[in-house]
């Protein structure tokens, strides 16, 4: 076969292969953007793998712990300037919804504990992992020089939605809100 009939059959299967990722079928369609959120119907989400670890104040956290809730999951630094911003509206959605079987986890990447420790102070009334080499991010897909970024698990364990970059209270509550209500429909 001619160079030029290998490219060419090369790029009808290239074309076929993204005309194929396009149909209605695909799981990319059932995954919608909304307030800067990639939010997935429930058949088309993926379980989020184990989650533990140390946390701030010195106890231990695993995510099995919190089957059955929703589990906001919040990846944050110190020394992170759009963490400083998203910090309260973290909170106040953490607030709003926890009567909801609702709860939040925060894990710490790349920062000393004491830094950590004072960042939180004043800031979260959840837990936080302390997770400087960023191991729990890498897992969740998420590059740990990445953050913030913030999950969303359902009532099983499955990744319902993700944001790469910070949250505002007035995106991340309806997400949430919608989450926990799936439950009860």
């Amino acid at each position: 076969m001619n160079a030029r009939r290998w490219t060419a059959a090369l790029l009808v299967t290239v074309a076929t292969v993204a005309l194929a990722g396009c149909t209605a079928e695909s799981g990319e369609q059932r995954c919608t953007t909304r307030d800067g959120f990639l939010e997935c119907a429930p058949d088309q989400r993926g379980t989020a793998p184990k989650v533990s670890g140390e946390l701030l104040d010195g106890g231990s956290y695993d995510l099995s712990q919190d089957r059955g809730k929703v589990v906001v999951i919040n990846f944050w630094g110190s020394w992170c300037a759009p963490c400083r911003a998203e910090a309260d509206d973290l909170e106040n959605t953490y607030q709003a919804t926890k009567a909801s079987g609702v709860t939040f986890l925060g894990i710490n990447v790349s920062d000393s504990r004491d830094k950590a420790i004072a960042f939180e102070e004043g800031r979260a009334t959840y837990p936080s992992i302390f997770d400087p080499p960023g191991r729990t991010a890498l897992d969740l897909d998420i590059a740990p020089n990445a953050i913030p970024a913030t999950i969303v698990l359902d009532r099983e364990g499955r990744i319902a939605a993700v944001r790469r970059g910070a949250v505002i209270q007035d995106a991340l509550q309806p997400v949430v809100e919608r989450v926990a209500a799936e439950d009860s429909r």
